[in-house]
């Protein structure tokens, strides 16, 4: 059986939708439609049933679901082993969103690679979808990110609460759409956004990371949601400024990981993350 059929497979699963799933995939629908059909034509039963909403899975593609995950990570498995220096006994694959590590998990990657010489890190920046489907596949070990999906095998943790706090380059702004930076901080912020801002027309400048908008509000003035965290120093030393009555946004960060992980390897790594977020 074709290993990448069963990653589409996974994908559409996932996304619900054969276009969707060939936009994380980076191949055509056309494609995405003809690895489900080989797939189907190999397994002897349909998998997906098309609708309006997008593609469900059938009874035999729920029970197929498991399988095709197994199969993914059993390769990405021997992957990782056969690919490994003689030096490294297991291979730890992190990935997280880049406001995620700026700032937050970079001292703690550090400090693992430290107490763990002889392990084989790898670190990735992406985005949600990208995340969730490379812990699917087995692909990941550990992601952080602040919308994950519920999916079978995976487990969530939450790790923290962003507050993210609209400041400006000039200390008597206030909320206006000339000059207004959008960070795509995803659904759960534009929710939250819409409801604090009803009357917003919609902005004329977006990034989706924060180092982008941060760095053109520092070049060239303007407003922007930003974590605390990121932004509290510039604050302290009156390089920008909170602008006053602005709500205040909260935005939960988790960590993902698989329920067939490797849990001696990976849970004290997890802990040590959340562990030192809390300590003083």
């Amino acid at each position: 059986m074709n290993i990448e059929h069963a990653r589409t497979f996974l994908a559409v699963a996932d996304t619900g939708s054969f276009v969707a799933a060939a936009e994380r995939l980076h191949v055509t629908q056309s494609t995405v439609s003809a690895r489900i059909r080989a797939l189907e034509d190999q397994l002897g039963t349909r998998l997906f049933t098309r609708n309006k909403a997008g593609a469900a899975l059938t009874a035999g593609g729920g029970r197929f679901l498991k399988h095709a995950a197994q199969m993914v990570r059993a390769l990405e498995r021997a992957r990782h082993d056969v690919g490994l220096p003689g030096q490294f006994r297991a291979r730890v694959v992190i990935g997280a969103r880049f406001g995620l590590w700026e700032g937050l998990m970079m001292k703690w990657f550090a400090n693992i690679q430290r107490t763990h010489p002889r392990v084989s890190f790898h670190s990735e920046i992406g985005f949600e979808p990208e995340l969730m489907q490379a812990l699917v596949d087995g692909r990941m070990d550990i992601g952080v990110m602040f919308t994950p999906q519920r999916r079978p095998m995976l487990e969530l943790l939450p790790l923290l609460t962003e507050q993210l706090v609209l400041v400006s380059s000039e200390p008597t702004a206030s909320m206006q759409p000339d000059g207004y930076i959008h960070v795509e901080w995803g659904p759960e912020f534009d929710n939250q956004f819409r409801a604090g801002f009803p009357e917003f027309p919609g902005p004329a400048l977006s990034a989706n990371i924060a180092w982008l908008g941060l760095q053109y509000l520092k070049l060239n003035g303007g407003s922007g949601y930003f974590p605390r965290r990121l932004v509290e120093h510039q604050i302290d030393s009156g390089a920008l400024f909170p602008v006053p009555g602005a709500p205040v946004f909260e935005l939960p960060a988790w960590i993902v990981i698989r329920e067939d992980r490797n849990k001696a390897l990976v849970d004290p790594m997890v802990q040590s993350l959340m562990v030192g977020l809390v300590a003083p």
